[in-house]
């Protein structure tokens, strides 16, 4: 690889199954995202996702020898996947060829999420709960889970090895649901009546929410509306309907539980990161409601888990900032300060 080419910009995208979202790395500068050169398609205008990459090169003006592309999906072989809830299939060796570029990387979406933490500042950053946000490469060896719910519930860690950051991606949002209060077991019982076996991800998500106001209805003996997740969020928001509150207040406590139970599976002893897009409206019942109780509950760990912090990642674009570290990475450039 040149020098010149090792120094062009990197195409970055950010690729959902709705949207997908474009920008450019510059590798040489501390902060490497250019937010400038952000724009947001929508996957049903386009016929596939070069066509989408040749849209953004169009508007933007700027083009790339290079890219790092986060898909919703699980990456085959490093080479293919198969976009969640999107009609396209991406190839890394077909985009190369397609576009004349020099590599195509691919990487699972909620392995971006994961490195964007590496990249955050401490304004992007709000605690959940006591403790002190955390110092990245303050020792030598740490363990950070990331976790958040969107569409689905994304579950991965990140390491700090020898001077290193590493993802481990996971499925941990599809791991069974642990009921531990009374009200869990209820719940439990009617999802299971519906579904068969009972993810964590059947709860926490977007279609969660309706998952659990379907069971919280039958369980109080109230009729239940057709509700979209946005009408529960809208209605707990402005209090109209206490059968929402309830709902979404059940969801953070349940996120709870199963962001503790993370920290004991992963060993993430150094912090809990909290993304993802429902996240936001979230927030106020987490601060407020049973999360952290929940999070801190677990047994003769109780001590330990207390002095976990969990951190709301607040930056607006986490998934494009998590690729230009890894496009970082593959520059050879430090994330972490020199020591």
């Amino acid at each position: 690889m040149s020098a010149s080419s090792q120094a062009a910009p990197t195409l970055l995208a950010d690729l959902g199954g709705t949207n997908v979202r474009f920008a450019l790395a510059d590798t040489t500068r501390p902060d490497p995202l250019l937010t400038d050169s952000i724009r947001r398609y929508r996957v049903k205008d386009f016929s596939s996702l070069a066509e989408a990459i040749r849209q953004y090169f169009a508007d933007s003006g700027h083009t790339a020898r290079r890219a790092i592309i986060a898909a919703a999906g699980r990456i085959a072989d490093g080479q293919t996947v198969h976009i969640t809830n999107n009609p396209w299939t991406v190839s890394a060796r077909e985009l190369e060829t397609e576009l004349g570029m020099e590599r195509v990387h691919l990487v699972n979406d909620f392995a971006a999420q994961a490195m964007a933490v590496t990249l955050l500042k401490p304004g992007d950053l709000s605690l959940v709960g006591p403790g002190t946000l955390p110092r990245l490469g303050s020792r030598p060896t740490q363990t950070f889970v990331v976790t958040g719910p969107g569409t689905g519930l994304g579950v991965a860690g990140l390491l700090l090895r020898e001077g290193r950051w590493m993802v481990l991606e996971t499925e941990g949002g599809h791991a069974g649901f642990a009921a531990h209060t009374a009200e869990d077991v209820a719940i439990l019982m009617r999802l299971n009546a519906r579904f068969g076996r009972v993810s964590n991800e059947r709860m926490i998500c977007g279609n969660g929410l309706v998952n659990l106001y379907l069971a919280l209805a039958d369980i109080t003996g109230q009729p239940a509306a057709d509700y979209t997740p946005e009408d529960i969020t809208a209605r707990a928001v402005d209090g109209s309907d206490p059968l929402c509150v309830r709902t979404v207040k059940t969801l953070t406590g349940i996120f709870g539980s199963v962001a503790g139970d993370l920290v004991l599976t992963l060993g993430g002893w150094d912090g809990v990161f909290l993304t993802g897009g429902v996240l936001p409206t979230l927030l106020p019942w987490m601060r407020e409601g049973d999360f952290r109780e929940r999070f801190e509950a677990k047994g003769r760990f109780r001590e330990t888990m207390e002095q976990v912090p969990t951190i709301a990642m607040q930056h607006a674009e986490t998934g494009l900032l998590g690729v230009a570290a890894l496009a970082m990475i593959d520059a050879g450039k430090p994330l972490l300060p020199p020591v």
